[in-house]
This record gives C-alpha cells, sequence and structure tokens, in this order.
C-alpha cells in the first residue's frame, strides 16, 4: 500500500512538472509573438506619421499652387474645403450605412441607416426546392 502511496506522490510530481513546463513554453511562445506584433505596430505607426507628413505637404503645394493666381487667404480656403471634401468621402467610404447612397437592388433601408434584407412572401421549405411547372417529376423523359 506505501508503494503505491509512493507512485502517486511521483505522478501528482511529473504532472505538475509537466504542468510548470508547458505554462513555461506558452509564455515564451507568447513573449516572442508580442515582440514580434510591437515591432509591427511600430512600422505601421511610423509609416502612419510619414503618409500624414506627405499629404500635409501635397496640401502645402496645392495651396502654394493656388496662391499664385489668387490671393493667400482664398487659396488657403480653397484648400481646406478640398481637404474636408477628402475627409468626408474618406469617412462616408469607411460607414457606408450613414453615408446617403442607393441601397442594394431588393434591399431596403431602414430608418436608421442599416440596409434591411427583403423579405419571402413565402415560407422557406425545409431544403426542398419545389418543382418547375414544366417538370412532371420524371428525370429520365426528354424535355420538348
Amino acid at each position: 500500500m506505501q508503494r503505491l502511496e509512493h507512485l502517486e506522490h511521483l505522478d501528482k510530481h511529473l504532472v505538475d512538472e509537466l504542468a510548470q513546463v508547458a505554462r513555461e513554453t506558452v509564455r515564451e511562445e507568447l513573449r516572442e509573438q508580442a515582440r514580434g506584433q510591437r515591432r509591427k505596430a511600430a512600422l505601421y505607426a511610423g509609416s502612419g506619421a510619414a503618409a500624414l507628413y506627405a499629404g500635409a505637404a501635397v496640401a502645402l503645394a496645392v495651396g502654394l499652387a493656388l496662391a499664385l493666381a489668387l490671393p493667400g487667404w482664398a487659396a488657403a480656403l480653397i484648400t481646406a474645403v478640398i481637404l474636408g471634401a477628402a475627409s468626408y468621402a474618406l469617412r462616408s467610404a469607411a460607414r457606408p450605412g450613414t453615408a446617403p447612397s442607393r441601397p442594394a437592388a431588393g434591399r431596403t433601408t431602414a430608418p436608421g441607416g442599416t440596409s434591411v434584407p427583403p423579405v419571402p412572401s413565402t415560407p422557406p421549405t425545409a431544403g426542398l426546392v419545389p418543382p418547375r411547372p414544366d417538370d412532371s417529376g420524371h428525370r429520365d423523359t426528354p424535355r420538348a
């Protein structure tokens, strides 16, 4: 009986060690994945900052080009209107439910701006396909 208790203690010890090794392995794997994701996020952030400055440079160039033919305040105002329109168009493209767009064919728009699928006039059948009016039910006879 003592021998079985001793083996039971060894089994419990082995299970605890295996669980500890598994936890450490998973923890290390998660650390490596998080490290890679942090690097990716930093690269995306840098890319976004560079794109922001590039957009500012383009806006400045447009303003300066307009300033050749117009007063400075008018060129700045036109540039601001162009950027505002681009901003609104991008926001509308990101959230199509809020933009005043035509609904898809066969769909209606609910008062909240969400698209609602059409309601069928008859209830659905349980996976059965109804026969066509010219179908007699026989597949081996040629149709006219």
